[in-house]
C-alpha cells in the first residue's frame, strides 16, 4: 500500500493537517473536524513536500485576506459523483458563495439530467477533504443562510467575512 505524508500549518482559525501522496494534496482538514483525515491512508509520516510548500504558499497567501490565484496540484480521492461537484465548488471565485440548488442544476446540466437533488449535492459538499482549496465554505442555503460545514460554523462565517462578504446570521 503506498505512503501517504502529513504535514502541520497553524493558521489564524486553528490548526490545519495536510495530506499527500508525495505528488499532490489528498486531504486538508481543520484539526478535529467532521470527517478529519478521512482519505488519509492509516500508513503515512511527516514529511516536507513541494507540494507542502505550494499549499503552504496558498494558506499564507490567503489568511493574508488575499485571492492565492492558484490551486496546488490536488488528487481528489473520492467517489467519482463527488469529483463533480468539488470541480464545481473550485469554479466559485473568492469573495462570492454559490447556493446548493445552484450546484445541483449545473451538475444536471453538466450530466444531462432532468434534476439534480440540492441534498445530494449537499452530501457531496459536507464531504470536502480539501477543505479551504476547494472552497466548500463558499456555499450557502437557499436563502443565503450560512447552513453546515465539517470545521463549524463559527469557521465558515469568520472564513467568509475574511472574503470580504457581509455575512448576516
Amino acid at each position: 500500500m503506498p505512503m501517504d505524508y502529513i504535514h502541520h500549518y497553524h493558521s489564524p482559525l486553528g490548526g490545519i493537517t495536510m495530506a499527500s501522496d508525495g505528488k499532490a494534496l489528498t486531504g486538508l482538514w481543520f484539526d478535529g473536524q467532521k470527517h478529519f483525515a478521512e482519505t488519509l491512508s492509516a500508513a503515512y509520516s511527516e514529511r516536507d513536500l513541494s507540494v507542502f510548500d505550494e499549499a503552504v504558499r496558498w494558506l499564507d497567501i490567503y489568511f493574508g485576506g488575499k485571492d492565492p490565484g492558484f490551486i496546488p496540484a490536488l488528487n481528489m480521492r473520492t467517489t467519482e459523483f463527488r469529483k463533480v461537484i468539488w470541480k464545481v465548488l473550485l469554479t466559485i471565485p473568492y469573495g462570492e458563495t454559490m447556493t446548493y440548488g445552484q450546484i445541483a442544476e449545473r451538475i444536471a446540466t453538466q450530466l444531462n439530467v432532468h434534476r439534480m437533488s440540492a441534498q445530494a449535492v449537499g452530501g457531496a459538499v459536507g464531504h470536502n477533504a480539501i477543505s479551504l482549496i476547494i472552497p466548500c465554505h463558499r456555499v450557502v442555503g437557499a436563502d443565503g443562510s450560512l447552513t453546515g460545514y465539517a470545521g463549524g460554523i463559527d469557521k465558515k462565517m469568520k472564513l467568509l467575512q475574511m472574503e470580504g462578504m457581509d455575512i448576516n446570521r
